[in-house]
């Protein structure tokens, strides 16, 4: 019995011993190294000269627009043009039948004569008369009324040469002409037609299309915070380039020609807020063509000290406002909201919130806190350069915004 004990007690302690060598070594095993702090790439702020343009819907309308009406009644003997045809001022294009304006205008010439043959015989006679009634030779009475029967056949005369030559000039009307020069489109009328003077119906229309207008709208808030951009000095007008309008065409690409900014209309329409811009395109290959869309690309002016932030730096917070992460000078992660303007290119305009020489987080924006040590690193944006150089108001959304609409608004406004 005493054996057991002792066999036990000795188990024991080796089972003791054991398990405080395995404490005691469990406490000497050396720690794993602290983490490195997280690598983040950076842009430094660095303001630059911006020319500042907004992107705007309109369509196309003709320079010249002249619906061919005819100018008296008859019948449509000829058609003398060719369907959507170029045709110059003066051409004639259609042929009413002129024989009973012939006929009329012979008639009319026939009466003038006949009138103007009386003139002299009741002059002199009138004359005559006035030299007998002095020497009582005849009475007062004859006297008078021959002058009043030579004034009569003054007025005659006068009537049958305006008769003349109002049938003189429905003869010419016989004849259409095109008022202007232009593109011609299709005939509403066939030959054999019977056309009245000035019917509602036109028989053709006929377009300038060289040079060309261009109607967009703009809305009313945007030009106002534009004004007060220029007022406060925050844009310049380059003069050298601020009526010069760029376009789009509605596949996307670029119209080669520029055209200039004529006049902004002075009224602002009630049911959308907008106002009217007209603009002049050169278009000599008649690209352009009455009722296409386009957007054409105005500039607002220059912004001497621009900052501009590559588009994937900001982001929303809860409350929805922009913001962006900087590196503070201890290198730890600092969140700062922004205001944002407009895009240009791959970056967004930003008008508040960032001064020259904060360092904006690029990429590693989904490892990073507010108060976290990071290991920054400048950002090469070889890849990543704008496809161009200037600045359209409506190119994107900052992310969670609503797409600019069709007058270019702002992205963001604060």
């Amino acid at each position: 019995m005493g054996t057991i004990r002792i066999r036990d007690l000795h188990w024991l302690l080796t089972v003791g011993f054991l398990g405080l060598s395995g404490a005691i070594a469990g406490c000497s095993k050396p720690q794993p190294p602290a983490r490195p702090p997280l690598e983040v790439a950076y842009l430094p702020v660095v303001p630059e000269r911006t020319v500042l343009r907004t992107e705007l819907p309109g369509r196309i309308s003709a320079f010249l627009v002249a619906e061919i009406r005819p100018q008296v009644n008859g019948l449509i003997k000829k058609r003398l043009f060719q369907e959507g045809a170029n045709v110059k001022a003066g051409s004639t294009l259609y042929q009413i039948d002129p024989a009973p304006y012939q006929s009329a205008l012979a008639q009319a010439k026939a009466n003038l004569e006949a009138a103007e043959a009386t003139l002299p015989s009741v002059k002199s006679r009138a004359e005559r008369l006035q030299v007998l009634v002095k020497s009582h030779a005849v009475g007062e009475q004859e006297a008078e009324e021959a002058m009043a029967n030579n004034q009569k056949a003054i007025a005659s005369a006068a009537l049958a040469k305006a008769a003349y030559q109002s049938a003189r000039i429905n003869l010419s009307y016989t004849p259409i002409t095109a008022p202007i020069t232009g593109r011609i489109g299709k005939s509403n009328v066939t030959v054999g037609a019977m056309v009245t003077a000035y019917q509602m119906t036109t028989l053709a229309t006929l377009q300038q299309l060289d040079p060309i207008y261009v109607d967009v709208t703009q809305s009313s808030s945007e030009q106002l915070r534009l004004r007060r951009s220029l007022e406060s000095g925050r844009l310049k007008n380059d003069v050298d380039t601020s009526r010069d309008v760029k376009l789009l065409l509605e596949d996307g690409t670029s119209y080669p020609l520029a055209g200039k900014l004529q006049f902004r209309d002075v009224t602002v329409n009630p049911a959308t807020g907008a106002v009217s811009l007209r603009m002049v395109f050169p278009n000599p290959k008649e690209v352009l063509l009455p009722g296409m869309f386009v957007r054409a690309v105005v500039e607002d002016g220059v912004d001497e000290s621009a900052i501009l932030v590559m588009q994937q730096a900001v982001t929303r917070d809860t409350k929805g406002n922009s913001m962006v992460y900087l590196v503070n000078k201890s290198d730890k992660v600092e969140p700062r909201v922004v205001t944002v303007d407009r895009a240009i290119g791959n970056k967004w305009l930003i008008t508040g919130g960032l001064v020259a020489g904060d360092r904006v987080i690029v990429e590693g924006l989904q490892k990073i806190r507010p108060g976290v040590p990071v290991k920054a690193v400048p950002y090469s944006e070889s890849a990543d350069k704008p496809a161009s150089g200037g600045a359209v108001a409506g190119a994107g959304p900052v992310q969670g915004s609503k797409p600019a609409d069709g007058n270019a608004q702002p992205a963001e406004r604060k």
